[in-house]
């Protein structure tokens, strides 16, 4: 018998959704519990898909556990806890090659890409998609330099480690950008205050204009 589920790595508690499920058959709930959350401490506070295969007669069982998306892995990764709203204003992180290969090895058995060039090129995408930068640069312009072979020597020797010297001068550039970015929240900020009030003030000339109409 197999039963999916989605459970929170490392953290997965009993509930009546899981008793429902386990109850009737009869196996040991707490025990599968606990050997979910020793499997899955790894990804603590990653949503998993998880598979239970239970043999009914014996009540023993397996546990297939699916890597979260490649969208979580990233924020992991690069301990964010979301993703940019607006891509092209604001960026939310700045991740080094050797971060995103390490997501793309971590993800590649359960992605459907003929080897870890094009699994790498997969997780530059999703990038993209949640504002992050790589290498101080757009993921789009990254995409074109990994066609060009510029970075085939980190994955063809499966880098996952990024230096040191190298993780503080990406962190340097980010705050930068950082900066930037709140400069340009804040002005507008101050845009649109303006603009409420000029609507807030027309609106009562309006209305006092409409009354002095009255009275005459």
């Amino acid at each position: 018998m197999q039963i999916k589920l989605l459970v929170e790595g490392g953290d997965m508690k009993p509930g009546p959704v899981l008793s429902q499920k386990l109850g009737p058959i009869g196996v040991n709930i707490n025990k599968i519990i606990q050997k979910i959350n020793e499997s899955t401490a790894d990804f603590k506070g990653l949503k998993l898909p998880i598979e239970l295969d239970i043999n009914v007669s014996t009540k023993d069982f397996d546990i297939k556990i699916f890597p979260p998306p490649v969208s979580e892995l990233l924020k992991k990764e690069l301990k964010v806890d979301k993703g940019s709203g607006t891509q092209a204003k604001m960026q939310v992180a700045n991740a080094s090659i050797e971060q995103i290969i390490y997501v793309a090895k971590t993800k590649m058995p359960n992605m459907l890409n003929k080897d870890l060039k094009s699994a790498v090129k997969s997780v530059v995408g999703t990038c993209g998609s949640l504002g992050i930068l790589i290498e101080n640069k757009s993921p789009k312009e990254v995409e074109l330099e990994i066609d060009d072979g510029k970075y085939d020597k980190e994955i063809q020797g499966e880098k996952i480690k990024t230096p040191d010297e190298k993780k503080k001068e990406l962190e340097e550039y980010f705050l930068k950008i950082k900066e930037q970015q709140e400069k340009i929240i804040k002005q507008e900020e101050v845009k649109e205050t303006e603009t409420e009030n000029k609507a807030e003030a027309e609106e009562t000339k309006q209305k006092t204009n409409k009354n002095e109409a009255k009275k005459k």
